[in-house]
C-alpha cells in the first residue's frame, strides 16, 4: 500500500518514504488512499501485551516494514523506558476510565509516539538507501519538543531543531527543553504563538523544496510533528490498549462500543482514535475537547473552520492552537477528494476560513462530538476530581474531564467513557495547585514542591531537580528568521 499526498494523489510514497520525508512535496500530508486498504483483525490483539499489540498495528499501518522488523523496532523503542510494561495504564475514576499516557520518559503522551519514531526513521533511512543526514524540524506547543529531543538524542544520522512559542509554554516545559542534552539537539523560541511556529516550519519545508536549498549538501528535512505518519501511527495503539483493559476487567464485552474523550489541539491524538475505529475497534463517539481556543468545537458543529478569532493563552497551553494540521488527513480520508482538500487548505491559507460540504459534515457528526472548557472550568474540574475521587489531573486532562461530563449529560445513552490523560500534573503545577484550592505564587519549581507536599503524589523522576540542570539552549528569533536559522544550522557540522 502506497501513501499519497492529501492534496495530490499522484504524489506517492511507500510508508517508509513517508516516514522519512514527513511532509509531501506539495505541502500536503501523506495518507493511505483509504482506511479500507488496511486489513486488520482487531479481536486478534486484545489478549496481547502492549508491545505485541503495537507490532501488529504498526505493521498494518506501515507495510514497508515486515512483522519481524517491526517487532525489533518496538522492542528497542519501549523496553525499560516507561513506568509500566503496558506503557499506558488505565485507572477507574468515578464512573469513567482515565487512560494515563504520561508514564514515559518526559511525562507526556507524546512519549508513546516519539519513542517509536526515531526507530522507524532510522530503519526507513536504511530501507530507502538514504545516506544524507536527516534534519528534523518540529514546532511544539510544549510537549512534542522535549519528547522529540529525548527520542532523537544522539541518534546517529539525525539532528533535530525544535521551535516553540516564546512565552507560550509552562516554565516546566521550557526548562525541559532548554536543558536538553545531546550533540544533535537544538531548541529555539519564536516570537509569536504556536500557529506562527507551526506555519513557519511548513514554510521552511516549502522554501527548501521549491528552491532546492539543501540539494547536494548531504542534509534532508523531516518532521517529528504528527503531520508525519510515523508520529501518528503509534498513537493508535493505546486506543486498543484501553479497550482491551476494559474487556479484561469485565467492564465491557468484546464488541461493545466505547466512547473516547480527547483533549485536542493539533488533531493528531483524536485522529489516531478515528484510525482505530476504521481498523475495526468498536469506538462509539470520539469526543473532541477544546480549551478557550475552541476553533475545533465550532468547526465540528457547523463545518466552518475559521481561524480569524482571538488567540488565548490558557492554563492548558499544549492546546493553544488555531490551525489544527491533522484535520487535513481526516477530511481527505472521509471525502476521498484530494482536489477538495487542496481547495480548502488554499482557502485557509489565503482567508483563514473554509466551509466543508454538508455531506462531509454529516460524516463528521456520525463519528465526533465536541465541547470546550475555559480556564475557570479547567481549575474547577481539577479541584472536583481531586476532592471527589482523590485523583490529581493536569490541565489538559481536566479539559477532557469537563467536556466528557458535558457529553454524558447531553447523551444519556452514552457508552462507557475513556478520558485520555495527556500529561503529568507536575508539568503545570501552578494551575493544578490553584485548582485544588491553594495559592500558587512564586517560582513554578517551588510550586511543584508545594503540590507534592499537599498531595503526597511523587514528582516524576525526569522532572525532579529540573531547576538545577544546565541551560544549554537560549536562542530566540522572529518567525521571519526561521528559514535563515535552519539553513545556518544545517551548514554547521557540530552544534556542541
Amino acid at each position: 500500500m502506497d501513501y499519497q499526498s492529501t492534496r495530490n494523489p499522484s504524489l506517492r510514497a511507500t510508508s517508509a518514504q513517508a516516514v522519512l520525508d514527513g511532509l509531501a512535496p506539495d505541502g500536503g500530508l501523506y495518507s493511505m488512499p483509504s482506511m479500507r486498504d488496511v486489513s486488520f483483525d482487531w479481536r486478534s490483539v486484545l489478549d496481547m501485551d502492549t508491545q505485541g499489540m503495537a507490532t501488529e498495528i504498526l505493521t498494518a499501518l506501515l507495510p514497508s516494514f515486515t512483522k519481524d522488523e517491526m517487532r525489533a523496532l518496538v522492542k528497542n523503542a519501549y523496553t525499560g523506558k516507561f513506568e509500566t510494561e503496558d506503557l499506558t495504564p488505565t485507572v477507574s475514576v468515578g464512573d469513567d476510565t482515565v487512560l494515563e499516557l504520561f508514564r514515559g520518559p518526559t511525562s507526556a503522551f507524546k512519549d508513546v509516539a516519539l519513542s517509536m519514531l526515531p526507530q522507524l526513521m532510522t530503519a526507513a533511512r536504511e530501507k530507502c538507501g538514504v545516506d544524507d543526514e536527516i534534519l528534523i524540524l518540529t514546532a511544539t506547543s510544549g510537549d512534542t519538543g522535549k519528547a522529540a529531543m529525548e527520542g532523537f538524542c544522539d541518534v546517529p544520522g539525525t539532528k533535530i531543531i525544535v521551535f516553540y512559542p516564546d512565552g507560550g509554554v509552562s516554565a516546566v516545559q521550557k526548562a525541559q527543553m532548554a536543558t536538553q542534552a545531546g550533540g544533535n539537539t537544538c531548541v529555539c523560541a519564536v516570537r509569536g504563538n504556536f500557529d506562527d511556529a507551526q506555519t513557519g516550519v511548513k514554510n521552511v519545508f516549502a522554501a527548501v523544496t521549491e528552491g532546492k536549498l539543501l540539494d547536494g549538501k548531504g542534509v534532508r528535512l523531516s518532521s517529528a510533528n504528527s503531520i508525519n505518519i510515523g508520529r501518528l501511527a503509534p498513537q493508535v495503539v493505546y486506543y486498543f490498549r484501553a479497550y482491551a483493559n476494559l474487556v479484561h476487567e469485565g467492564k465491557i464485552k468484546a464488541g461493545d462500543q466505547v466512547d473516547y474523550c480527547v483533549p485536542t489541539g493539533n488533531f493528531g491524538d483524536i485522529l489516531a482514535g478515528w484510525f482505530a475505529k476504521e481498523m475495526g475497534l468498536p469506538v462509539g463517539k470520539l469526543v473532541c475537547a477544546s480549551n478557550a481556543n475552541n476553533v475545533l468545537t465550532d468547526f465540528l458543529k457547523t463545518g466552518r473552520y475559521d481561524k480569524n478569532r482571538p488567540f488565548y493563552k490558557t492554563v492548558s497551553p499544549s492546546m493553544d492552537i488555531l490551525v489544527s494540521s491533522n484535520l487535513e488527513r481526516l477530511l481527505y480520508l472521509m471525502s476521498g477528494d484530494a482536489a477538495l482538500v487542496k481547495r480548502l487548505m488554499d482557502e485557509l491559507k489565503e482567508t483563514g476560513v473554509y466551509q466543508i460540504p454538508d455531506e462531509l459534515l454529516q460524516k463528521l457528526h456520525a463519528d465526533f462530538w465536541q465541547g470546550y472548557c475555559d480556564d475557570t472550568g479547567t481549575k474547577n474540574a481539577i479541584g472536583m476530581v481531586y476532592r471527589e475521587y482523590g485523583y490529581l489531573c493536569d490541565t489538559h486532562t481536566a479539559v477532557a474531564w469537563d467536556v466528557a461530563q458535558q457529553y454524558k449529560a447531553a447523551n444519556p445513552d452514552h457508552n462507557p467513557v475513556v478520558i485520555l490523560s495527556t500529561a503529568s500534573p507536575y508539568k503545570f503545577p501552578a494551575a493544578v495547585l490553584e485548582g485544588i484550592g491553594h495559592s500558587a505564587r512564586g517560582d513554578e519549581f517551588d510550586v511543584m514542591e508545594r503540590l507534592r507536599n499537599e498531595t503526597l503524589i511523587p514528582i516524576p523522576k525526569n522532572l525532579a531537580g529540573l531547576r538545577e540542570r544546565e541551560v544549554r539552549h537560549r536562542d530566540v528569533i522572529d518567525r521571519e528568521k526561521m528559514l535563515d536559522y535552519v539553513l545556518g544550522k544545517a551548514s554547521q557540522k557540530e552544534w556542541f
